[in-house]
């Protein structure tokens, strides 16, 4: 007898949703409810990084080759959901009729097709930017109208543009923003009668870098004495009060929100908040009356923080001082008085300059014996012209002066997040987790390539304990290999994000974190300030609306800060790679940062028969063909390459005098040989 067929019909089977990630140009993956999966090039289906896509799984295949993609089950992109951008920036090339945009993203797989005869006038070779008016299918090219040129060439201020562009980043404030930022001004009266302290005869001074305009963060120190009669120190950290002015869903919040974050870039800042408000009424400068958040810590002399208030006041910065110029008084001998130019600085305040360093030593301490890591970094700032045109490298790093601003702040920021989690009150939280294990364990066979690692860090370093990872810093401080070191560990460590739950930071070795010093240019730390002042004082109206909303600003604004961060290293590369591209065929120290089976990446120290100091702040590639005409095989684990013939070995860490032999800017890219 003949089967009949069923007449429930079977739902198909909902495919899978997530976002295209192929910022590396080489692999390409979708993060869906159901896991990651790698995308083969030839399954993209026209998606591009950052759309919205549709993912079906390819049964039982793994993605291929080494590294980020091995493990992953296989996928196709079967639709493109949203798109990421309607806007794309890349360089031209001209092919009558057409002028062809080549995205500057590697993450953008397709051509745009323009007609020259719509934008006859830009040049082959020019930076632009395209909106796109069709978008690739199996059957027709990409097409789309150029906007607007932003280089003729590589480089210059049009290549900054590029970044700014790239990274949509805003530069422009809406009138309603610019219309509130007008009116705002510094009320001394109204804001006594308010219940502001008055902390204007308190002796308060800044210290920030030479070319910084936003002061958002004051100190002060003096010797008090408890209850008991103890002598203790009350460290003073005050901060500019931008919740006075910028109120929740304002139309400068709204804008602050959705910026998240000022964007510092080498030769321009884009502000969170309007000029009008970051550079003047909430900028602690020194001689002006400026509202303030103060947190009032009491501190013994081995650093520990046994008591903070918090309160809005009323300060005047006395002094505002660089940190070059602190370091100076900290080098200086005694404590005798001294002047510097614009600071009319004399002895007491050199007594409470070192004071403060000596006090923020001891608060270091403390936290690495808690746990907390200090990773040795150095970034390289480049010095311009009025032309925007770079004239020199100035390296930073940390020094007394950094540290004792930083420990300052970091002890800020615990008080506020312990106040705020031990109320049990709602907070938006700097969180950082603790390191996945493989990500430290993967870093095993690589140390094992220097001497002084040991078989003991070997096995204890991927269970992730932080004394372990401070060890073998330590045990590389002062070693060629030390930043390399110091930046390898900071790859590993996760990212520190926002977020409304206290999940702890692993760095600062803090059970409670989160940022409070800096309102003017993070998002975050405004919102910190709102709910402090929402649990010492009434709530405001729309207090629980802002509640509501902490999850998706967190998210944000981790997103932004990541932006951000990104748009601002570009902008350094170009600038340095711009510095650099006059001495093409000199010869610089370097040491070796990365290896692949192409060849070598190599972090220029310095210049051989030049003073330049570069500080491993620029990466050149040389590639394989110049490591000499013998056969070299590549070690993933060990990240070495070595020579068949001579058994030469090429291992990161490893010094090397390199020539630059070729500069692209429109890359950043620079090309190095033996």
């Amino acid at each position: 007898m003949a089967r009949k067929r069923s007449s429930v019909r079977h739902k198909p089977r909902a495919l899978l949703r997530g976002v295209l990630d192929s910022r590396d140009g080489k692999n390409s993956f979708v993060t869906t409810a159901e896991g990651d999966f790698f995308i083969p090039d030839s399954a993209r289906g026209g998606a591009s990084d950052g759309d919205l896509v549709e993912v079906a799984p390819v049964g039982g295949r793994k993605g291929g080759g080494r590294g980020r993609g091995s493990e992953r089950p296989q996928g196709r992109v079967v639709r493109v959901i949203e798109r990421a951008s309607e806007v794309v920036c890349g360089r031209v090339e001209l092919a009558d009729p057409f002028a062809v945009v080549v995205p500057d993203n590697s993450g953008i797989p397709f051509d745009i097709f323009t007609l020259r005869a719509d934008a006859p006038d830009v040049p082959e070779g020019a930076f632009v930017q395209v909106r796109i008016t069709q978008f690739p299918t199996r059957h027709s090219a990409c097409t789309g109208v150029i906007e607007a040129v932003l280089s003729e060439e590589g480089g210059g201020s049009g290549g900054i543009d590029m970044i700014v562009a790239r990274h949509k980043l805003e530069t422009v404030f809406s009138e309603s923003a610019l219309a509130e930022a007008a009116q705002v001004a510094v009320d001394e009266a109204e804001a006594l009668a308010e219940g502001y302290a008055d902390l204007r005869q308190r002796v308060v001074f800044t210290i920030d870098p030479a070319d910084a305009k936003d002061f958002d963060d004051a100190l002060s120190l003096e010797r008090v004495r408890d209850a008991s009669g103890r002598l203790l120190w009350r460290l003073g950290v005050h901060i500019a009060d931008v919740s006075a002015y910028v109120p929740w869903n304002s139309a400068l919040d709204i804008e602050a929100r959705r910026r998240a974050t000022s964007v510092y870039l080498a030769d321009r800042v884009i502000p969170m908040l309007p000029p009008a408000l970051s550079e003047e009424v909430c900028s602690l400068k020194p001689g002006q009356v400026r509202c303030a958040f103060t947190c009032d810590m009491l501190v013994t002399d081995q650093g520990q923080v046994l008591q903070a208030q918090f309160y809005p006041s009323l300060i005047c910065s006395k002094t505002r001082f660089t940190y070059g110029q602190v370091q100076q008084l900290l080098d200086t001998e005694g404590e005798g008085p001294v002047s510097l130019e614009g600071t009319g600085v004399g002895e007491t305040m050199v007594r409470k300059l070192k004071a403060a360093s000596v006090l923020a030593q001891a608060m270091g301490r403390r936290r690495a014996t808690a746990g907390g890591i200090d990773f040795s970094t150095v970034e390289a700032k480049v010095r311009l012209d009025g032309e925007g045109a770079p004239v020199g490298v100035e390296l930073r790093q940390k020094t007394d002066a950094t540290t004792l601003v930083e420990e300052a702040m970091i002890a800020a920021n615990e008080a506020v997040a312990r106040h705020l989690f031990g109320k049990d009150f709602p907070c938006l939280y700097r969180v950082h987790d603790a390191p996945a294990g493989e990500a430290l364990a993967a870093l095993v066979p690589v140390f094992r390539e220097f001497s002084w690692f040991s078989r003991s860090g070997a096995a204890l370093l991927g269970h992730g304990s932080p004394f372990v990872i401070q060890s073998v810093l330590e045990e590389s401080h002062g070693r060629a290999e030390e930043e390399l070191v110091s930046n390898l560990l900071l790859r590993a460590m996760k990212r520190a994000v926002y977020r409304p739950v206290n999940d702890g930071h692993y760095g600062l070795a803090s059970k409670a974190y989160c940022h409070f010093t800096s309102p003017i240019r993070r998002y975050p730390d405004l919102v910190v300030h709102r709910m402090l002042k929402a649990a010492l004082f009434k709530r405001p109206q729309l207090f629980d609306q802002e509640v509501a909303a902490l999850a998706w600003i967190g998210e944000h604004s981790s997103y932004m800060e990541r932006v951000a961060e990104t748009a601002a290293r570009e902008s350094q590369t170009l600038k340095l790679a711009e510095y650099l591209e006059p001495r093409v065929g000199e010869t610089f120290a370097g040491v070796v940062s990365g290896v692949s089976s192409q060849g070598l990446f190599v972090r220029l120290e310095r210049g051989v028969t030049t003073e330049l100091q570069l500080g491993g702040a620029i990466e050149g590639f040389l590639p394989l063909r110049y490591l000499g005409p013998e056969y070299f095989m590549f070690d993933p684990d060990r990240y070495t390459l070595t020579g068949a013939d001579t058994d030469q070995v090429f291992r990161l860490g490893q010094p090397l005098q390199v020539v630059l032999s070729r500069v692209d800017l429109a890359t950043s890219r620079l090309d190095l040989r033996l």
